[in-house]
């Protein structure tokens, strides 16, 4: 287990810093970052000064080692459109995007794992084939389309929900939470649904498609063949062993959730992560860039290593396999 965790780190250590090597390339090659701050007009002592501050005379070796550097201590340098520390940004843009992208998750996993699972036991029905049916349109749709239909339906005809922003937060020092108010839950609901569709959807046809493989198995058979009654073999042990690799998609959706949140940020002008990358798009804030890249690859690479250890500690294939080569 100790070598199947420190092999998992190294993996990731390897993955961040080629992720880091990404990030100072747009530093490099994307814009020169002392006509940003000092404008057409500067002179050249102005420039060269400002070069010299910003350690932009030293070799490239020196550079990416500071940039490592202070990127392992969350320090980006100044957006370049805003003029205020990068880390002090992302600080306040996370807790929205974080708290949108668990929302989702939770909905798709709520809605997904049942719906699947009645379209793999009623397969055939007019139920199922409806459900079915409902989960490649939502496969299908793209994002923004989604957020659009639903802020018609909901916020502009019915005025049910609002359309934009976030809502009334509460502040723990500097996290903050829309959870605890009802106009943060207001807010939340129609992005937060948006985010979710494509992955309730791709969450209950994997269910599916595991759940009937499983029901084919021997060990099934086995069990009706005993006298094992339905909820038993479907809930007890089917069910069961459909959501190994379950867990291993719904990690990775998740962290899909937090990177790919742009569109629905941006439809619905959620302030996270994802509408603060766009506006830094528009404005070549190569900064706020470097520091969206680096932390969306932190993210993926703890949730991969969560999964990890979450599948070797589910699937007990997995640990007979390393204690048989270990002997």
């Amino acid at each position: 287990m100790l070598a199947f965790v420190l092999r998992r780190l190294m993996q990731a250590v390897i993955v961040m810093l080629t992720v880091a090597f990404l990030a100072f390339m747009l530093f490099q090659h994307v814009g020169d970052p002392v006509t940003s701050l000092l404008g057409q007009d500067a002179t050249q002592e102005q420039r060269d000064q400002l070069r010299q501050d910003l350690g932009l005379d030293q070799p490239f070796p020196v550079q990416f080692a500071k940039f490592v550097g202070n990127a392992v201590q969350g320090e980006f340098g100044l957006s370049l459109r805003q003029g205020r520390k990068v880390s002090a940004l992302i600080a306040e843009r996370f807790p929205a995007t974080l708290e949108l992208a668990l929302v989702a998750a939770v909905i798709a996993l709520l809605v997904g794992i049942p719906l699947g699972v009645y379209a793999a036991l009623k397969r055939g029905t007019f139920g199922s084939q409806a459900v079915m049916m409902v989960s490649l349109l939502g496969v299908s749709l793209p994002t923004f389309l989604i957020g659009i239909l639903l802020i018609l339906f909901f916020a502009v005809m019915l005025k049910w929900l609002p359309s934009f922003g976030r809502g009334d937060t509460v502040a723990f020092g500097t996290w903050t939470t829309g959870l605890l108010t009802v106009d943060g839950w207001k807010h939340l609901v129609l992005p937060a649904i948006t985010l979710s569709v494509f992955q309730l959807a791709l969450i209950m046809r994997l269910v599916r498609a595991e759940m009937l493989e499983v029901l084919r198995t021997d060990y099934i058979k086995f069990g009706r063949a005993r006298g094992l009654h339905n909820r038993a073999v479907y809930f007890g042990h089917a069910l069961k062993n459909t959501l190994v690799p379950v867990i291993t998609i719904t990690g990775l959706q998740l962290g899909g959730l937090i990177a790919f949140a742009i569109v629905t940020e941006t439809v619905f002008q959620w302030p996270g992560m994802g509408l603060l990358f766009i506006q830094a798009v528009q404005f070549a804030d190569i900064p706020v860039m470097a520091a969206y890249l680096c932390l969306i690859a932190l993210v993926f690479v703890i949730i991969n290593l969560v999964v990890d250890l979450l599948y070797f500690a589910v699937d007990p294939r997995l640990r007979i396999e390393k204690s048989t080569a270990g002997h």
